[in-house]
């Protein structure tokens, strides 16, 4: 058997590891295209927050929203525990909350409406004091703060529900 000299050895590894490169490359490149699959259902690429939206959000959210949801969005002690009235606390909006878990036609609806029309909460309505576009710089700011599992989430539920179902009225 011939004996491989070590330039053989040393080209052959360089080719190996630059084939490796390349795969790691395309497969890379791939990767970010492959949309999100959640409860079988493909999602479109997440979007880009909007810069613009988010700053001015954040602004509106310390004006309208701070003062019951917290400044770092933290929502109120023990959210989860019932008032004696049998309402809740305001929750938080950051991905410890639940707000992540609602597609945009419904967070966007509470924040118009109030709670008590969609949820029997007692959120009020900012509907008369903020336009649809302010409720949803609102809106891109909270998610602004979500972490990307959250995110996905989010954009997989609003998709799968963009509009409200109809109940059994309809």
């Amino acid at each position: 058997m011939p004996r491989k000299s070590p330039l053989a050895l040393i080209l052959l590894g360089g080719l190996m590891l630059a084939g490796l490169l390349i795969w790691q490359i395309l497969v890379a490149g791939q990767a970010s295209s492959v949309p999100v699959i959640i409860n079988g259902t493909a999602v479109p690429s997440l979007p880009t927050l909007d810069g613009n939206a988010v700053s001015q959000g954040a602004a509106l959210y310390q004006q309208s929203c701070a003062v019951c949801h917290g400044l770092e969005l933290q929502g109120a002690p023990n959210w989860k525990t019932p008032l004696p009235d049998g309402s809740f606390p305001p929750p938080p909006h950051d991905d410890s909350g639940h707000t992540w878990h609602h597609p945009d036609f419904l967070l966007l609806q509470i924040m118009t409406d109030g709670g008590k029309k969609v949820y029997d909460g007692t959120m009020p309505a900012f509907g008369e004091q903020l336009t649809p576009d302010e409720l949803r710089a609102i809106l891109e700011f909270l998610k602004s703060n979500w972490n990307t599992d959250a995110r996905e989430f989010q954009w997989w539920i609003t998709n799968t529900y963009p509009t409200p179902t109809p109940g059994p009225d309809a």
